[in-house]
């Protein structure tokens, strides 16, 4: 190999890079164990170079780098992180370094914001928020959930939730304040304040939990069932919630890590049994819908378009600097202004619920 020979990603990449790190800038991830950023930077290859589009996905699995690699993707922007430990090596004997080794050979770079999305202003947490108040509500062009065919008689076949696009319900939102349950170390960038982990809604009244849950079934797109855990001495009819504690995926280290202030309703993904048992005994309530149920949503209904905004503006400056150089090498590249991004049509949490028929 030439010693002058200096690999780069492409220049589309970069810009993805970029306007994730303005959207939701990495320094605000918790780095005490999340492993966010570039994970995996392809090599750029200008004479087979791929689609000027992003996809989107919370998990990189095998079907959604098949789906990344038949569409022609440049970069996969997965939530959570494929590399998340220290790697001794990459075989295709592990599923998950297989799809990163084949995502490179395709020239397909992996970005992942992760716990930086949580933390943002704006991010998962406020997406949540603005479910729990009724802010939002699925639109009528709203997808049904994933239904996969099943033989049974007895039983209807997993389903999956898949929330489509949402529409704002201003004049439909309960009366509330939101607070950041565990804010960012300061200094942080510009205009993001009130960023950090957690967030917990409190009611200017109490509300009635069926309403609540009612909020978040339409939110999520999970009609089938929503798991909810109440005090032994309670019923749902009769439970009134003035605060609630939201925090996307795994939340028990953010809502239950001052247990002095238990918020009347923890609202997450997933939670431990002894963790659950722990709350109701403190006489709150606890929904859990699996834990990328509480994030998938967000792709669609936030994410896709604001990344394709910030992005199509961060290409557009990109392409007028570089095609003003006279680089004519790349100049076909910097052409280019298709920007697209897009939301895995694959991508899915590994549990869907089943309902008895018969």
């Amino acid at each position: 190999m030439s010693a002058s020979y200096a690999p780069i990603s492409s220049p589309f990449t970069r810009a993805v890079v970029s306007s994730m790190n303005k959207l939701y800038p990495e320094s605000l991830a918790d780095k005490s164990f999340d492993n966010t950023g570039l994970l995996l930077e392809a090599p750029f290859n200008h004479a087979r170079r791929q689609r000027n589009s992003v996809l989107l996905a919370i998990d990189l699995t095998k079907a959604v780098a098949d789906e990344a690699i038949s569409r022609k993707d440049s970069v996969v922007v997965a939530y959570h992180p494929i590399i998340f430990r220290g790697l001794k090596s990459l075989t295709f004997k592990d599923t998950q370094q297989q799809s990163l080794l084949r995502l490179a050979q395709e020239g397909i770079s992996v970005y992942s914001p992760h716990t930086a999305v949580d933390a943002t202003p704006g991010g998962m947490g406020d997406w949540l928020c603005d479910i729990v108040t009724g802010a939002i509500a699925p639109s009528s062009t709203a997808t049904t959930p994933e239904i996969t065919p099943s033989s049974s008689k007895s039983y209807s076949a997993p389903i999956h939730p898949q929330p489509g696009p949402v529409s704002s319900s201003p004049s439909s939102t309960i009366p509330h304040i939101k607070t950041t349950i565990h804010p960012s170390p300061q200094p942080t960038p510009a205009g993001l304040e009130d960023a950090g982990m957690g967030r917990l809604v409190t009611f200017t009244e109490s509300q009635p939990l069926t309403t609540i849950i009612d909020n978040i079934a339409r939110g999520v797109g999970l009609p089938a069932g929503i798991p909810v855990a109440i005090p032994q001495s309670a019923s749902v009819d009769s439970i009134k919630i003035r605060t609630v504690g939201v925090c996307p995926g795994s939340g028990s280290s953010v809502l239950l890590k001052d247990v002095s202030q238990i918020p009347d309703l923890l609202f997450t993904g997933e939670m431990s049994h002894h963790e659950t048992l722990f709350a109701i005994e403190n006489g709150s309530v606890v929904i859990a819908l699996a834990h990328s149920n509480t994030e998938r949503g967000y792709l669609r209904a936030v994410m896709r378009e604001k990344l394709e905004k910030a992005l199509k503006d961060e290409w557009e400056n990109t392409r007028k600097e570089r095609l003003g150089a006279g680089n004519e090498e790349l100049k076909e590249i910097f052409e280019d202004t298709a920007c697209e991004v897009h939301v895995s049509g694959k991508d899915r949490d590994p549990f869907g619920i089943m309902v008895r028929t018969t």
